[in-house]
Parts: C-alpha cells; sequence; structure tokens
C-alpha cells in the first residue's frame, strides 16, 4: 500500500536530490563529445545487404544558437545509413540560415513550418517526412554521442520484438558544459518488457526513458500509435514512448548517448509544478485506459514521486542559476 511505501519514497527522492547537488559539484566543465562531421557512405553488410536506413529529424525553433552544434553531432555519427530532416517552425532568430549550411550535404532535407500547433506540429512534421526503419528526433539544442545510432541499431536488430530502445545521457548547461552524467532508465538494463518499462518509469515519478535524443523506435510503430502524443504537452515524449512500448518491447542500452541542454529557456525550468501536474494526469489516463499496465497503487506512488521530483528539479535549477542562461543570449540583451 502506499501508506507503507511513502516513506521509502520520500527518502530515496531526497537521496536523489541530495545525489545530484553532489555530482553537480563533482563534475568538471568539459564539452560531451568532439565536434566534428563525418561524411562516410553506408557500410554494406557482409551478407551483402545494405543496413536498415535510420531517420534522425529535428524540429527547430529559435535554436540559432545551439542547431549548428546539434547537427555536427549528428553528422559524427559512426552510422552511415542515414538521413536527416530539418524543420524551422517559423523562428525568428537565424534558425533558418544556419540549416542552410547543410543544405549541400545529400542526406539532408530542409523543411520550413508554419506557426502556431506548439511543439506537436514540428514534431509530426519532421516524423511524416522520415522513411527510415528506425526515426530518431533530436531537439535544435541537444547533441548525441557518435555512437548513438549504432549502437541503438544495434539493440532493435538484435531484438526483432522490440520496438524502442534508449540510453542514459548527460545533463548540459547553456554553454555545453557536463554537470550531470549518465541519467535515466532507473536500473534497467537490455531487454525489458513494454508494459514492465512504463510501469517502472510510472513508479519513479519521471521519465525515465530522457529526451527524444536518447530514443530510438520503430518508424512503423510510430505511425500506427499516430505520430506524437501531445495531450500532455509537456510530457510529448513519455507519453508517446509509453503508447508505443504497449506495442512491444523496450531495450535500455547501458551508455549515456545523449545529452540534453538545461537553460532558463525550456519548460523544464519555468514550468515545474505544471509538469508535475501533468505527470500525475498522465498516471490518471494510464490508469484509467490501461489497468492492465498500471494498477491504482502503481499511479498513487507515481504521483507522490511526480511531486517530489518537482521539488528536486527545482533545488538543482536554483543552485546552476546562471549556467541555464545562454551567455551569447546574455551579451546581446546587454548590448541591446
Amino acid at each position: 500500500m502506499i501508506g507503507t511505501e511513502a516513506p521509502s519514497i520520500a527518502m530515496t527522492t531526497v537521496a536523489t536530490a541530495q545525489y545530484t547537488l553532489l555530482r553537480i559539484r563533482e563534475l568538471s566543465p568539459t564539452q560531451p563529445w568532439p565536434r566534428c562531421r563525418a561524411h562516410a557512405q553506408p557500410t554494406i553488410r557482409n551478407n551483402g545487404s545494405m543496413p536498415p536506413l535510420v531517420s534522425i529529424v529535428v524540429p527547430a525553433y529559435n535554436n540559432a544558437d545551439y542547431l549548428a552544434e546539434t547537427l555536427d553531432s549528428v553528422f559524427a555519427q559512426t552510422y552511415r545509413s542515414l538521413e536527416v530532416i530539418v524543420a524551422d517552425h517559423s523562428s525568428t532568430d537565424q534558425t533558418w540560415q544556419v540549416m542552410e549550411r547543410y543544405a549541400d550535404d545529400p542526406r539532408v532535407t530542409l523543411l520550413r513550418t508554419e506557426a502556431g500547433g506548439g511543439a506537436l506540429r514540428n514534431w509530426n512534421r519532421v516524423s511524416l517526412a522520415a522513411t527510415g526503419t528506425y526515426l530518431k528526433l533530436v531537439c535544435g539544442d541537444d547533441l548525441i554521442a557518435p555512437e548513438s545510432v549504432e549502437r541503438q541499431v544495434d539493440a532493435l536488430e538484435s531484438h526483432p520484438g522490440a520496438v524502442l530502445a534508449a540510453s542514459t545521457r548527460d545533463l548540459i548547461d547553456a554553454s555545453g558544459r557536463r554537470f550531470v552524467r549518465g541519467r535515466g532508465l532507473a536500473g534497467l538494463r537490455g531487454r525489458v518488457g513494454g508494459a514492465e518499462a512504463i510501469r517502472r518509469s510510472v513508479r519513479r515519478g519521471t521519465n525515465i526513458f530522457g529526451e527524444p535524443g536518447c530514443v530510438l523506435m520503430r518508424r512503423e510503430t510510430l505511425e500506427r500509435v499516430g505520430w506524437w502524443d501531445s495531450r500532455f504537452p509537456y510530457l510529448i515524449d513519455q507519453a508517446t514512448y509509453s503508447r508505443v512500448l504497449l506495442d512491444g518491447d523496450f531495450v535500455a542500452v547501458d551508455a549515456s548517448l545523449a545529452a540534453f541542454r538545461v537553460s532558463s529557456s525550456q519548460w523544464s525550468v519555468r514550468l515545474v509544478r505544471e509538469q508535475a501536474q501533468q505527470t500525475i494526469d498522465y498516471n490518471a489516463w494510464l490508469a484509467d485506459e490501461h489497468s492492465d499496465v498500471i494498477s491504482r497503487n502503481d499511479q498513487r506512488i507515481g504521483d507522490v514521486r511526480a511531486r517530489m521530483m518537482a521539488r528536486t528539479r527545482q533545488l538543482a535549477y536554483a543552485y546552476l542559476g546562471r549556467r541555464m542562461s545562454n551567455p551569447s543570449a546574455d551579451a546581446r540583451a546587454d548590448a541591446s
């Protein structure tokens, strides 16, 4: 029962907050991975077949300060059978001009998305344009490690019944300095039933799968479930993962293969309480619609932890302070 579990939940969450702040103090301000670009052709397999095509899709909005770094991490992949689709959601900065630097690469498709519709419009815009067997969405300010796609393709190809793979990730500040390593997955390793992975995430009160850059999924499964799900806007990624995982297994890749940029302009900083409430609403939806996956006790535990995790994030953001601000943007604001 939740009454007997609440003290241990509280102690675990407090310990998590203390550990996070400790790790922030300990880690050195280093860049996650080298910045480089690779343009090699796809490697033919030993049996003569071509490897499956992977679509890396990048929905961009006012990401001019970070987009080149994001795309360079995409083109540094050791896995070569790629198409890259980037869509500008009517940005008011130089995002489109940054995108045009990559227009000559034959793997690249550049799109414009009309204003409005929130994140859902642009996420679906790039995803609907994808033609690969697998799809990875990378937000326009995040990074992926050079071996990210290769390792996740291997994971899914080794488990035909799996529909989604995810890795842990590092957290970086606005300047690209790493302050937390290996966040996510809640101890999951290897192949796990989709229902069990969803249950683990709900009971942790947070998105254990990580941001979209941490995830590779089968495109046909995403299409079958109706593309991205924004009924809980701050959980557009986690809610979609859950719908995909209701259709197959999960593979947890035990490596930090992405970097999520924490900045003062993001939902997770400005709207922590709203995000926690939407997590609670999402838990209720799962318990109502999929009671065979999420029990009422799972829901109650998840709700308690969601509130506690919101407080943990607030403490971490308060500690980080100006590290979440973009120095170049601050300089422009000071000059104006």
